[in-house]
């Protein structure tokens, strides 16, 4: 018996290593009947296709699964994707700071470091010294650079997901249409002594929404995260998927305008990041004499429980939750993330106050405002995620077979 052809390839056509490890990968089949039962393979064609994925080192047998038929016999083996076969680099860059990380296939965190890297000093240096870092990273948590399957790198500016480029970043003078993908590529491959890997760039706060959702509300079908930090920018996760708009520009809501004349660092007059951002509270705060710079020193302050700082930022809060307003109407999501240097007591109280204020009830009836759960490491972890899916994405899991002679 053949079985009736494959049901879950692409195209309509058999389901190939890809699509069966996908479905591994899910959680949707974990057994060779379960995927012979799912796509409509043969035992045999399902033999042959698990087969390649297990020379590749991809996936490995579990403990057996319970016994299917009520006669007994011996239970069903499971199978799992080996996320021990390969690692991920990742690192998320601020305006005046950067974190990188080794991370595991399944998001875990290996070997960390942060420190200063101003993104003012240009592209070629900034991402030549994150070459460094990554050599550094891998020794530290004991991996060959011939391990790493791919580098992901979150970036605060507007980025073209298909080209990789950064387009027309605010607050990322030089940056502009650079080829960032080639430079990092480079910089790792002469600073580890491998051959090149893929490189994917995206938005800071598109990757931390992705990672957030993923790892904490994998059932939310519609995600919003707001990142107020030196400037403000929002990641939006539909259907488990970043939403980026035609060219990456989906997000940037530090730039609507908010009927101040304040001047914003992209030129305009009267931004949202220009009156509500990090930035701009430090700028007010310096105004006053409190020494302040960045999103950071405003962190700092608020975490020292500064008062002017804090009737700052419920100011900025109940600002950016005016705009918010209008997103959670347009989006209605069913959760609303505040993250970044100000994501404290004070600022989501603004936030509330203005975002109930504004809204339609049935536009909140179901929403839940929160505070991140990933802190710092939520860029890392969605940049990870992001090399991830793209490398097992069934198509590219086929080409990759393919080049393996596997």
């Amino acid at each position: 018996m053949t079985g009736q052809p494959g049901r879950t390839g692409r195209g309509g056509g058999q389901a190939g290593a890809g699509d069966l490890l996908a479905l591994v990968r899910t959680g949707r089949a974990t057994t060779r009947g379960a995927l012979q039962q799912v796509t409509g393979l043969s035992r045999a064609t399902v033999g042959q296709r698990l087969d390649r994925l297990f020379r590749a080192g991809w996936l490995r047998e579990g403990a057996g699964g319970p016994v299917d038929s009520p006669l007994g016999g011996r239970p069903s083996i499971t199978l799992e994707f080996d996320d021990a076969h390969a690692v991920v680099l990742a690192a998320d860059l601020d305006t005046r700071h950067a974190r990188a990380a080794v991370l595991s296939l399944t998001g875990e965190v290996l070997a960390e470091h942060s420190g200063t890297l101003a993104v003012e000093d240009g592209p070629d240096a900034v991402l030549g010294e994150l070459g460094g870092w990554f050599a550094e990273l891998l020794e530290k948590a004991g991996h060959r650079a011939d391990e790493v399957c791919g580098v992901g790198l979150a970036v605060p500016g507007p980025v073209d997901s298909e080209t990789g480029l950064v387009i027309q970043p605010p607050i990322m003078p030089g940056w502009d249409g650079y080829d960032i993908r080639g430079r990092l590529a480079r910089a790792f491959t002469e600073r580890a002594g491998t051959a090149p890997v893929p490189v994917l760039v995206d938005n800071d706060a598109n990757l931390m929404a992705y990672g957030e959702q993923r790892t904490g509300y994998p059932d939310c079908s519609a995600f919003v995260l707001v990142k107020v930090s030196t400037g403000i920018g929002a990641g939006v996760v539909v259907g488990g998927e970043i939403f980026r708009g035609v060219d990456g520009g989906a997000g940037d809501i530090g730039h609507i305008r908010v009927g101040s004349e304040a001047l914003c660092r992209c030129g305009s007059h009267g931004c949202l990041a220009a009156v509500a951002s990090g930035g701009a509270v430090a700028r007010r705060l310096a105004e006053t004499g409190v020494p302040a710079a960045s999103g950071s020193d405003v962190r700092d302050l608020l975490a020292a429980g500064h008062p002017g700082a804090a009737a700052l930022a419920r100011e900025a809060g109940r600002q950016v939750g005016d705009v918010l307003a209008t997103v959670v109407t347009l989006l209605n999501p069913g959760v609303l993330m505040i993250a970044g240097d100000l994501a404290g007591t004070s600022f989501v109280t603004g936030v509330r106050e203005l975002l109930y204020q504004r809204a339609l009830p049935r536009s909140t009836a179901r929403l839940e405002v929160v505070t991140s759960r990933l802190g710092e490491r939520a860029g890392l972890v969605g940049a990870g995620a992001l090399v991830v899916e793209h490398l097992y994405a069934p198509g590219r899991v086929e080409e990759r077979l393919s080049a393996l002679g596997v």
